[in-house]
């Protein structure tokens, strides 16, 4: 379901602007691609302060949402850009980037829109520059052709595979998992999680 414009977008953006990525934040830094209304980002941030985070949303009604929970939690090491995942290099330098999470990505379900999921060839090419050596990309889904997808596509492009799992939660260690929205959502309906975490 869309969600519809919020009230008064612009002003209340505009409120945000302490967490609108620019000058004076300093890198590297872990980045969330789709970062929807930021539960899991800004958890992330509140619970590592000493690490910095960047999550990017192409929505700017979500991304809104995700920028007044952070304002609100006074979280200084977390920034927010409102764009594509296609334009990350505009954004990062080479090497600058500590991870990259990938949660619940939208999976695209027809073939003909396979260049469009986030675990595309051209997707993990920008992702090889902005890593740092030895970054970890962390992927997580409820949806199993995707996961399967996503696992081809990694090793097709020259991605390590550190771990897998088609069933997160009947692994004894969670990985310090923090749970999105979506993932609140689907365990509480019984859905198996799927995570895969992979590096250059």
């Amino acid at each position: 379901m869309r969600m519809r414009k919020k009230k008064h977008r612009e002003a209340r953006l505009a409120a945000c602007e302490c967490v609108h990525f620019g000058r004076g934040f300093e890198m590297p830094a872990y980045l969330e691609i789709g970062c929807g209304k930021g539960g899991f980002i800004c958890a992330t941030a509140l619970a590592n302060p000493e690490l910095n985070f960047v999550a990017v949303e192409r929505n700017p009604d979500v991304m809104l949402l995700a920028m007044e929970r952070a304002v609100s939690l006074g979280l200084a090491n977390l920034r927010f850009i409102i764009g594509d995942a296609e334009n990350l290099a505009e954004y990062f330098k080479p090497d600058e980037v500590s991870g990259i999470y990938l949660n619940f990505s939208d999976p695209w379900h027809k073939n003909c829109h396979a260049h469009k999921r986030l675990t595309h060839a051209r997707y993990l090419d920008i992702y090889k520059i902005i890593m740092a050596p030895q970054a970890k990309l962390v992927i997580k889904t409820d949806n199993l052709p995707f996961f399967n997808y996503t696992l081809r596509s990694l090793q097709a492009n020259n991605f390590d595979i550190i771990s897998q799992t088609r069933d997160l939660y009947s692994c004894e260690d969670l990985y310090n998992n923090v749970q999105t929205e979506y993932e609140q959502k689907f365990i509480s309906e019984g859905v198996k999680i799927c995570r895969v975490e992979a590096c250059i």
